[in-house]
């Protein structure tokens, strides 16, 4: 936890390789001191096939799967983050954005827990 996965139009990974992509992700959510850093899970879905708008333009979309308990400004914190660095690496793209949902602590579980 967390887990972080990057959809994305085919096109962007001609542009940064996934693991550029997936690197500066996981360092962005590093360096907001909320995560673990062995916690941290970052991967990447290219799209061939997509319309954002009834269009082919390129995009980015995060969803961002965190655990519960952080504050709304620090998951605004890491939104923002994450996009200004993304916009950084991709200042051709139209569409960079991202979504924070929180796990509930009560319904997680993963085999270390049963």
């Amino acid at each position: 936890m967390p887990h972080f996965v990057i959809d994305c139009s085919k096109n962007i990974i001609k542009t940064k390789t996934p693991a550029e992509i997936i690197q500066k992700v996981y360092d962005t959510a590093e360096s907001t001191d909320l995560f673990e850093k062995r916690d941290i899970k970052v991967r990447i879905n290219p799209f061939e096939y997509y319309l954002t708008g009834n269009t082919n333009d390129d995009f980015i979309h995060i969803f961002a799967n965190i655990m519960e308990g952080r504050s709304a400004s620090q998951k605004k914190n890491l939104s923002e983050r994450i996009i200004t660095e993304l916009k950084l690496m991709f200042p051709q793209v139209p569409i960079i954005s991202i979504n924070i949902r929180d796990f509930e602590k009560a319904t997680y579980c993963n085999k270390s827990m049963v």
